[in-house]
């Protein structure tokens, strides 16, 4: 019953970026191991976008949402009940606008990793995630379309995991300029 918890959680913060007209072109997942079950886990959201509606450019709409729901918002917090801490960000790197989620977990279940022992691989599920997000690189064994799965050693202290989300095309605008304007 937790796992469904933290299932429907993850994927109503995801939604934010795979519905309406607000995505990512890439996301990076790192988790790092401070303790036997604890760390901390950073999603970076890389060139976030805005998908016109029809024709017509709601960039500025877009923006104001992730601001007021995530950044100064509190759906994190209510996302990751369990979260020790939770720290977020909205940056500017090579060109394009970036959001960086770090999440301290005290159980690795909380963000939604699997080990059946301590002997076993680690186990991070993509079924969860939304058709548009794809698996793109880990530092892991992926299973594959048939098996949705990345399989990390045990012995690793941190795990990658690299997705796609949408990439920018003649439809998408940067959240750059948004974002430039806010912070005057």
């Amino acid at each position: 019953m937790k796992n469904v918890k933290f299932l429907l959680i993850a994927l109503s913060f995801f939604a934010l970026f795979a519905s309406g007209c607000l995505t990512f072109e890439k996301k990076e997942y790192t988790f790092k191991f401070t303790g036997d079950n604890s760390g901390v886990l950073t999603i970076k959201f890389i060139n976030l976008i805005s998908i016109k509606d029809d024709t017509v450019d709601i960039s500025a709409k877009d923006f104001d949402e992730l601001i007021s729901t995530y950044i100064t918002g509190d759906q994190i917090e209510k996302d990751y009940p369990d979260a020790a801490n939770i720290d977020k960000r909205l940056f500017e790197e090579n060109g394009v606008l970036c959001a960086e989620v770090k999440i301290e977990f005290l159980d690795f279940a909380n963000v939604r990793l699997f080990q059946l022992s301590k002997k076993e691989p680690f186990m991070y599920s993509l079924c969860g995630f939304i058709d548009s997000e794809n698996y793109k690189s880990s530092n892991g064994e992926y299973g594959g379309e048939n098996m949705p799965v990345v399989f990390w050693s045990h012995k690793l202290k941190e795990l990658k995991l690299t997705t796609l989300g949408t990439p920018p095309d003649e439809s998408s605008v940067s959240l750059l300029e948004e974002y430039k304007k806010w912070k005057e």
